[in-house]
């Protein structure tokens, strides 16, 4: 019984000690590592730049840009969308500010470009024109009719002259006239009174029939008591002989 009892007690001893060296020699196993996390989308990126900045009224500026990391993009006002990248001409009608708005996964960015559109340059108004003075221009345009010798009927250079002088007095109708008549050193002083006073009113009669209104015109007769001309030829006398105008007050 006893020797049965030691070769149990033996037995059991021989099994721990095989079960735990079994123990011992059990491989280790080693524990799995947690998956990486996802790296963060990129956030866009966008510039925006005007060439020129500055522009006159009516001028053209072109808008050039470019981005990162965006898969929409718009430029306001009055553009729109836009490529990625890319340029276009713009005619601002005053001074803008334009926005590009870029859009993409990881978020969106804006940028802006400020265009000044100087005002119009206004020419300074010209300084009123002044006001012709009549006395130069009755001086101008009223031509003295001449007559032949011992004549008070119109020649046609006469016609001629009075023709103009109507033209002007139509044209200033508030120039009130004062027609003389003259004479050569000729003949006797009453003769070449009533001679200057017929040369007087045939060229008042004409530039009645040209359209002059008769209260415009009055007449007298200087004879040959105011020559133009003192020398004493024919080239001088032909001055005296005349209806010289005088502009009334």
């Amino acid at each position: 019984m006893k020797v049965r009892s030691l070769r149990s007690t033996l037995l059991l001893s021989g099994v721990f000690v095989l079960l735990g060296f079994a123990a011992g020699c059990k491989k280790h196993v080693a524990a799995t590592p947690p998956a990486p996390a996802p790296a963060p989308t990129p956030q866009p990126t966008v510039t925006l730049n005007a060439s020129p900045e500055s522009v006159n009224s009516g001028g053209s500026v072109t808008l050039s840009w470019s981005s990162t990391n965006a898969t929409d993009l718009s430029i306001d006002p009055g553009v729109g969308k836009v490529a990625p990248q890319g340029s276009t001409p713009v005619n601002p009608t005053g001074s803008t500010t334009y926005t590009i708005t870029a859009t993409g996964a990881g978020g969106n960015a804006t940028a802006s470009a400020r265009v000044t559109v100087n005002a119009p340059v206004t020419a300074a108004a010209p300084p009123p024109a002044a006001a012709p003075d009549i006395n130069a221009l009755f001086a101008q345009n009223v031509q003295d009719a001449y007559f032949d010798l011992d004549k008070s009927d119109l020649s046609d250079s006469a016609r001629q002259a009075l023709t103009k002088d109507a033209e002007f007095l139509r044209s200033y109708p508030q120039v009130k006239l004062s027609i003389e008549g003259h004479c050569d050193e000729r003949g006797s002083t009453e003769y070449n009174l009533g001679l200057g006073q017929r040369r007087a009113d045939a060229a008042k009669n004409f530039l009645i029939s040209l359209g002059v209104s008769a209260d415009k015109l009055t007449t007298t007769s200087w004879g040959k008591e105011r020559p133009f001309c003192t020398d004493h030829n024919e080239t001088c006398w032909a001055q005296n002989r005349r209806a010289h105008f005088v502009m009334a007050q």
